[in-house]
């Protein structure tokens, strides 16, 4: 199951009893500062939650799969994210897949799998 930001939003709203659009209003603002902070370079700190970084990934040399050929990747930034304590034992605590409350999503399922398409 996938959660959209409008379900965030929702829920944050009805558990402090603010309204959608001050939630909205807030969780649009934290998003983009964060963004914007990730973007200049900084590394964001989450007690609890987690840590959000940019690493350089070093140029290496790659392989178009459609057709073989070895096709050079250039050195780019990417956002990793490595989880908190408390998050990792709320996740470990919440096995529904073990328990047989939910089923794998769709998306998770081979047959649903579909070629990339380059463009």
């Amino acid at each position: 199951m996938t959660m959209t930001k409008r379900e965030l939003v929702i829920k944050v709203a009805n558990r402090l009893g603010m309204t959608q659009n001050d939630v909205a209003r807030i969780i649009e603002g934290a998003f983009e500062t964060i963004a914007e902070s990730l973007a200049e370079g900084h590394r964001w700190e989450l007690r609890d939650f987690g840590v959000f970084e940019v690493k350089t990934r070093a140029s290496r040399i790659g392989r178009n799969p459609r057709t073989g050929d070895q096709v050079p990747v250039p050195r780019r930034r990417v956002v990793t994210f490595r989880p908190g304590k408390k998050m990792k034992e709320d996740v470990s605590k919440g096995n529904s897949l073990e328990s047989g409350d939910a089923q794998p999503s769709a998306a998770m399922a081979p047959e649903s799998c579909e070629p990339l398409q380059e463009g």
